[in-house]
């Protein structure tokens, strides 16, 4: 069983923070799969300092969620431990420093992936919001900045040294982004280097993955990102077959319409119709991935305006998953006929 703090986890499989994609409908999906700890987006700190509406919305939490870490980012050591108060007011169970983000608005900003560069600051950071909250502090990293500074041992052992209680290591550099693949290596050197626990990151789009990365570098914990995008089934075919072995079926068309309604729903209960829509399309592509007429879905959902354009796409699907001839052809499928 993974204790991070306090915090004890039911399993060790973990939602990665992404952005645009772990909002509150994302992660009570997740949950209600067998998830044993979810992550927020990534938050300002000066966003929650200032009190930015859009920011704010970002901090909400649900009872059903819990376990439920918060990542704030910044580059100040002030105004990250202000954040974090903020923070855990609003009720977090973790607060997570963001070292790792790679994007190029993030990085130019000092912050992200960029403190990885000054080890000397991001131990200033650490050790003040560790100082100013009495939730537990963990931070998510990456091997490095690119393959000539690969510091991510150095970064663990500064984060121990500042009271952080757990991190979480990516297996790519900032320069990788997400190409090539992840070196779990350096999350194994990492778990040799420090007593708290750590989390590996990278490349686990699979029961056995996660089963591979946990000997492989004897890790804590496994933290899933892109894997889960359109797939929270991957939490309960991963924390199932840790468990027990079992191979839990992928899900069929039936229940992948189910929940990406569902998600919908939620989406547009939270956000309102307009904005939860715009967000959906992208979520529903990943749904759909590998299905058949997946470009002309991904097409119809980009075009979708309104809730009831999702649901006669999705009625469209249904039809054609039941095998109905009337829908068997490229070309009536992508007229909607």
């Amino acid at each position: 069983m993974v204790r991070i703090g306090s915090i004890e986890l039911e399993n060790p499989v973990i939602l990665a923070p992404m952005a645009g994609v772990t909002d509150l409908p994302f992660r009570l999906l997740a949950r209600e799969m067998g998830c044993g700890l979810v992550y927020s987006e990534m938050i300002s700190d000066k966003g929650l300092i200032y009190q930015n509406c859009h920011t704010l919305d970002l901090l909400r939490i649900d009872e059903r969620e819990r376990p439920v870490t918060v990542q704030i980012f910044g580059s100040e050591p002030g105004p990250m431990a202000e954040a974090a108060k903020i923070v855990e007011q609003a009720g977090a169970d973790i607060i997570d420093i963001n070292m790792g983000c790679p994007t190029p608005k993030i990085v130019k900003n000092g912050e992200g992936a960029a403190l990885m560069r000054n080890p000397r600051l991001a131990h200033a950071i650490m050790q003040k919001v560790v100082a100013a909250v009495n939730t537990p502090v963990t931070i998510k990293t990456r091997k490095g900045w690119d393959d000539n500074s690969v510091n991510a041992v150095l970064l663990a052992r500064l984060a121990e040294d500042a009271g952080i209680a757990a991190v979480a290591v990516h297996g790519r550099t900032r320069e990788q982004f997400y190409s090539g693949k992840a070196d779990w290596s350096i999350i194994r050197e990492v778990k040799a280097s420090v007593c708290i626990p750590v989390i590996g990151n990278g490349d686990i789009r699979t029961p056995q993955d996660a089963v591979n990365m946990l000997t492989a570098t004897g890790c804590d914990g496994i933290m899933i990102g892109r894997g889960a995008q359109g797939n929270p089934w991957i939490f309960r075919q991963v924390s199932r077959y840790l468990a027990t072995g079992q191979v839990v079926p992928a899900p069929g068309i039936a229940e992948r319409l189910e929940v990406l309604l569902r998600h919908l729903d939620m989406l547009v209960e939270l956000k309102g119709e307009y904005i939860g829509i715009r967000e959906m399309r992208r979520h529903a592509a990943w749904y759909t991935k590998g299905l058949p007429h997946s470009a002309e879905l991904r097409l119809r959902f980009n075009q979708a305006q309104s809730r009831e354009d999702f649901i006669r796409v999705l009625n469209i699907l249904a039809v054609y998953s039941r095998g109905d001839s009337s829908v068997q052809s490229n070309a009536d499928f992508a007229s909607g006929q």
